[in-house]
């Protein structure tokens, strides 16, 4: 009999289960629960604006939506995506969980603090959502001006106040996250004994704490003069739009290495594990995260090269783009030299890792021609630039996403998932991403700009297969939900390592007890010792 069965309502999850002691918990791994079920809620929403968006584009007609409420849906997927789902997903759900965890701390070090920033999360999100009910916002999720501060009849301010609160729990996080790292690792545990989530968590945390105060300070002006007629950024009162610009990209670009890090970082945990091998390049890939985050603030006037800024300044920015490049291509170079002669199990979450690392390659490549400003120019606002937001932002962010989830759901859950369904799963969203998106490079390319509801009749065929694609990948999204949902019903015990995989958090039970560790433990070896333990996954599947 194991310990989990002998004694399971010592684990977080059993332990208690009043109202009090989920809304009121400070245990990290409840309020990673918590931000589970929010993050969940939230992409469905974002979910469903963005097929009213794929169905309305079905033909080249506005005859479904109209340009309005089209303008209204794109605006909600894109706001609700990125604030509400994306940048909380892995750093607010698996950071949450997995920090105090890999670092063999009890808890983080402000658990109270923690609480509060979902509560913070929540409301945000709540604010946001209730600008539906006045008509929802049409600027999209940019909010340029002086379209949004003058001429935009929508629910700015309202948006704008749900962003800003949003921000404040991005920035109690990322606060949280740093002092847990710095001030609580078990003895032993130096920083070269990190596990390579936690250095990924660390850097997205600095860009969070640095990054968001500019994101709430431009939003603030920009509420500012929309409802004081104040001259900031509209120059028919004396502003400045590229202010605007230039504030906004200021956090907005670093905010795509807050997406797409905490993905690396998951990646880097499985691509070793189920290729039975340590981490190739440690320290570089641990220091390419650091260096991405500092890159990251650097690059933003690439998406200002038609704004009529300094041609020398386009010209600092495109090399600075290209700089960028080099820190995430150590960490893929990297994971290809870990899979090189290892034993691959071709599991779910290795599934999900490898279709990372193919789709963010594709990405990261197409980002590489926007750095070029003649490219950039040519394909300016137009689907070429979708598609190339998506295969960083789903490809990569979400695909690692689902690769956490299928990677840490025994261990969160204590259950086994039905491993056929999961890998059916991700080859089914593998395709339909990829029959969604890439027609849109060639739309692009052609000339089909984006944020519009109508379109040359040339380009129809196109966006049904972009559309078609779009409905294989609401079917992969669903399906997890329906199978992870399943086990929490009836499945198999996961017990405490069922891949056999290193890392503190895989040494207590599945799932962990509500205090983490019996006693606080002493770390003496190097992470990712693979090649010293036996491979429980040669025996044979048990499905849930």
């Amino acid at each position: 009999m194991t310990a989990a069965a002998a004694d399971p309502m010592q684990s977080f999850i059993r332990s208690r289960w009043g109202w009090r002691d989920w809304l009121l918990t400070t245990d990290h791994k409840r309020i990673a629960l918590l931000y589970l079920l929010s993050i969940t809620g939230f992409f469905f929403i974002g979910g469903a604006a963005a097929s009213l968006v794929r169905l309305e584009l079905l033909t080249p007609k506005a005859d479904l939506l109209g340009e309005e409420i089209y303008n209204r849906s794109f605006t909600l997927h894109g706001i609700i995506m990125v604030w509400f789902f994306l940048i909380p997903s892995i750093p607010a759900v698996f950071g949450n969980f997995l920090v105090p965890l890999m670092i063999g701390a009890r808890d983080l070090a402000f658990p109270r603090l923690n609480l509060a920033s979902w509560y913070i999360f929540i409301a945000g999100g709540l604010i946001v959502l209730s600008a539906i009910i006045w008509g929802g916002v049409d600027t999209g999720w940019t909010f340029y001006t002086p379209y949004s501060t003058t001429y935009a009849n929508s629910a700015v301010v309202l948006v704008i106040a749900g962003i800003v609160v949003a921000g404040f729990s991005s920035i109690l996080t990322g606060l949280n996250f740093i002092v847990t790292i710095h001030t609580m690792r078990a003895p032993g545990m130096g920083w070269m004994r990190l596990p390579l989530f936690v250095w990924s968590t660390y850097a997205t945390s600095i860009i969070l704490v640095l990054a968001t105060p500019v994101l709430a300070i431009v939003t603030i002006l920009v509420a500012i003069e929309r409802i004081w007629t104040v001259g900031i950024f509209n120059p028919d009162l004396g502003g400045d739009p590229l202010l605007f610009q230039h504030l906004f990209w200021f956090y907005s670009h670093p905010a795509v290495y807050i997406m797409v890090l905490p993905s690396m970082g998951v990646v880097s945990e499985i691509i070793p594990c189920f290729a039975r091998k340590p981490i190739f390049g440690y320290h570089f890939i641990a220091f390419s995260s650091i260096a991405i985050a500092v890159l990251g603030f650097l690059v933003w006037g690439h998406h200002m090269f038609v704004s009529g800024q300094s041609i020398y300044a386009s010209l600092i920015f495109s090399i600075l783009s290209f700089l960028v490049a080099i820190p995430s291509a150590i960490k893929v170079f990297n994971w290809t030299a870990t899979l090189h002669k290892g034993t691959i199990h071709f599991r779910t979450p290795m599934l999900y890792a490898l279709g990372f690392v193919g789709l963010f390659v594709l990405g990261g490549l197409t980002g590489l021609l926007l750095a070029a400003t003649a490219v950039d120019i040519h394909v300016h606002d137009t689907y070429f630039i979708v598609a190339h937001f998506h295969y960083i932002m789903v490809g990569g962010a979400v695909m690692g996403y689902l690769a956490a989830v299928h990677f840490w759901w025994p261990k969160l859950s204590g259950r086994r998932y039905h491993e056929g369904l999961g890998i059916f799963s991700a080859i089914l969203l593998f395709v339909g991403f990829n029959l969604t998106f890439f027609p849109q490079f060639i739309l692009g390319y052609e000339g089909m700009p984006r944020r519009t509801a109508s379109y040359a009749e040339e380009f129809q065929l196109l966006n049904v297969l972009s559309t078609a694609g779009a409905s294989i990948l609401g079917v992969g999204y669903v399906l997890p939900l329906i199978y992870l949902l399943w086990t929490l019903r009836k499945a198999p015990d996961a017990g405490p390592n069922p891949w056999g995989a290193t890392g503190l958090e895989w040494s207590v039970s599945s799932p962990p007890p509500q205090e983490n560790f019996a006693e606080t433990p002493v770390i003496t070896g190097p992470p990712y010792a693979y090649d010293t333990m036996s491979d429980p996954m040669n025996q044979e599947y048990v499905h849930g």
